[in-house]
């Protein structure tokens, strides 16, 4: 940077610089020494176990922006020290993205606010007639925004070959014209890895694009833009450890540079003149600003560049051997439990990260996730997941529990689908999914210790008896 700053450069140094046994967290998170009441009374560290929804921040990224914070300026905005220093940040947090992300030299970097912005934001860049392919198994994020489009929705695949036919049949029998398909990486559900880099070939093969949502991948694995050859990557801070508002779109420029800005406003705008006649003319930027309208978040664009650094400096080899090692116990000890099932599309064998969902025989899954909550200690998510379709597809109509605490999505006396859901990350110490295994057997086997009731559309613990 070319100013003298108290606070780390972005950097994204991909030497290790740990030599801890895999056992071990990868990299220290806010949050690890938190206790919570239990219900049954006393108090229990919590065990956060919904990365897949939001993961704690990184303490290297709390003492990043920490430290960043007394010299916050105005970005693009300012003659003064603090917004000069400020912009340049924001930029080098840009590159360090893109170096992050392994992006072609022409690649463009938009800072946005989440993955569902930044498909919003490319869904509102898409030349006119493009015609979109998504599977069914997609997060809303990535299924709902093209419905301005001319959509095919795919069937949910139960193989990665699968996947790749599926693909090829619908792109071969589509019509000329821009083509743009949008697939996960690793699903948000099942934690599956898709097999991108043959669904982009596939994709080019018959003159489509490729949009991967990188949303789950990315805290997990190397996404090298490059590599995978896709067109573009979406991805969010709050899942990546940068929980500060922040998220990135990252890949090919023309069709961004060519579409409407996605908001209007100072900051997209190059000029702005009146005409004669009243109204206005506007010359939009052409790079990255042309997409960023308004006060750029530069907290939430550096933390997501300290993320990065901090993963890349941490070794993403040393991270996925711990990652494999916790699903390793995670599944083992969920297969001593025969009432679980684990939900699947590829099968026992498919690589995965370390996200997993189930539903227990018996049980409503939100009643036993308020149970693991209150009587345990233990941060699990429950529901459909914002994938619908692919829930529905994975349940059908076998389970679930009619009329029972935690039913919100079911009508009175229907049959209730949902399930549970486990995730973890590079904070997440080993006794954290020793308690979690322990805690579903123990509930399985004994029921629960307290009574619940539906709530504002939630399973929570109902009131102590009055003595």
């Amino acid at each position: 940077m070319p100013f003298a700053t108290p606070f780390a450069a972005v950097s994204v140094d991909s030497s290790t610089n740990a030599s801890a046994e895999s056992c071990t967290p990868v990299l220290p998170v806010l949050g690890r020494d938190v206790t919570v009441p239990l219900v049954t009374g006393g108090e229990v560290t919590y065990a956060a176990l919904d990365h897949a929804a939001s993961a704690p921040a990184l303490q290297r990224v709390w003492d990043d922006v920490a430290a960043y914070a007394p010299y916050y300026g105005s970005v693009h905005r300012g003659a003064g020290y603090l917004s000069q220093l400020s912009t340049d940040l924001f930029e080098q947090s840009r590159r360090a993205v893109a170096e992050f992300l392994g992006c072609r030299e022409d690649d463009e970097v938009v800072f946005t606010r989440a993955t569902t912005d930044s498909l919003n934001l490319l869904a509102s860049a898409l030349p006119a007639g493009t015609r979109v392919f998504v599977f069914e198994t997609e997060h809303h994020a990535s299924l709902l925004p093209w419905r301005g489009h001319d959509v095919t929705y795919l069937d949910a695949p139960r193989s990665p070959e699968q996947a790749v036919a599926t693909l090829e049949e619908a792109l071969h029998a589509a019509p000329a014209g821009p083509k743009l398909v949008c697939v996960t990486g690793a699903s948000n559900v099942t934690g599956e890895i898709w097999p991108v880099r043959e669904l982009t070939a596939a994709a080019h093969r018959h003159g489509a694009r490729l949009v991967l949502d990188a949303a789950q991948l990315a805290p997990h694995r190397p996404v090298d833009v490059s590599e995978l050859d896709v067109d573009w990557v979406a991805f969010s801070g709050h899942k990546l450890y940068a929980p500060f508002g922040a998220g990135v779109l990252a890949g090919r420029a023309d069709w961004l540079r060519a579409a409407e800005p996605y908001l209007a406003g100072g900051g997209a705008s190059r000029t702005v003149a009146r005409r004669e006649d009243g109204g206005v003319d506007v010359e939009w930027h052409t790079n990255a600003a042309r997409h960023e309208a308004g006060s750029p978040n530069v907290i939430g664009a550096y933390a997501i560049a300290s993320a990065c650094g901090a993963l890349r400096a941490a070794g993403f080899e040393r991270l996925v051997a711990r990652e494999e090692e916790l699903l390793a116990r995670l599944r083992a000890g969920l297969a001593e439990v025969p009432e679980v099932t684990v939900l699947s599309l590829f099968g026992d064998d498919a690589d995965r990260v370390g996200v997993l969902s189930f539903v227990v025989e018996g049980w409503n899954s939100s009643h036993f996730a308020a149970a693991l909550s209150a009587e345990h200690g233990i941060g699990v998510r429950d529901g459909l997941f914002c994938a619908h379709p692919l829930l529905r597809t994975l349940l059908g109509a076998e389970s679930g529990a009619a009329g029972e605490c935690g039913a919100p999505d079911a009508a009175a006396g229907a049959v209730s689908l949902n399930a549970i859901r486990v995730s973890f990350g590079v904070g997440t110490p080993d006794e954290h999914v020793s308690r979690f295994v322990s805690a579903v057997r123990e509930l399985v086997r004994n029921g629960a210790k307290w009574s619940y009731r539906t709530e504002a559309g939630r399973c929570v613990p109902a009131p102590a008896a009055a003595e």
